[in-house]
């Protein structure tokens, strides 16, 4: 099989010979063999392997994204963002290192607008109260 790995902004992985792969969406985790049916996933963070035909075991952790297989023999990974490893150990520490900064940022910017959405509807249910006052209980 044929496994291509993309983010916006590099192809990760782009490998022919690929004998079996694992992956993780929602339901939890599922194999690919040669000859699977047309499959399209939603993928969680997680480490994607697979046997490459040299019989060495590769690995790439995916932050969500989606898997297409294609006439049983293209497999394909939309990502936001991966990093491909050979050693589970080095991977490791380089996702670590790598996705706990935007891990971060993005809880950060959660927080941020959550706080806007709440001051909207503070905003919202002031002017809508008949006698103009402010909202008396708090959201």
């Amino acid at each position: 099989m044929k496994l291509r790995i993309v983010t916006p902004l590099s192809v990760v992985v782009d490998e022919d010979g690929v004998l079996a792969l694992r992956a993780e969406d929602c339901s939890g985790g599922f194999g690919i063999l040669p000859r699977h049916a047309d499959f399209l996933t939603s993928l969680v963070i997680s480490i994607v392997s697979w046997k490459s035909g040299d019989g060495k075991r590769r690995y790439c952790a995916v932050r969500r994204g989606v898997l297409s297989v294609t006439g049983g023999e293209a497999i394909a990974i939309a990502t936001r963002e991966a990093v491909a490893g050979e050693d589970l150990l080095t991977l490791d520490q380089t996702v670590l290192s790598r996705f706990r900064a935007d891990i971060e940022t993005e809880r950060t910017e959660r927080v941020e607008s959550t706080r806007l959405q709440l001051n909207a509807i503070r905003q919202i249910m002031r002017h809508l109260r008949p006698d103009g006052r402010g909202a008396t209980g708090s959201l």
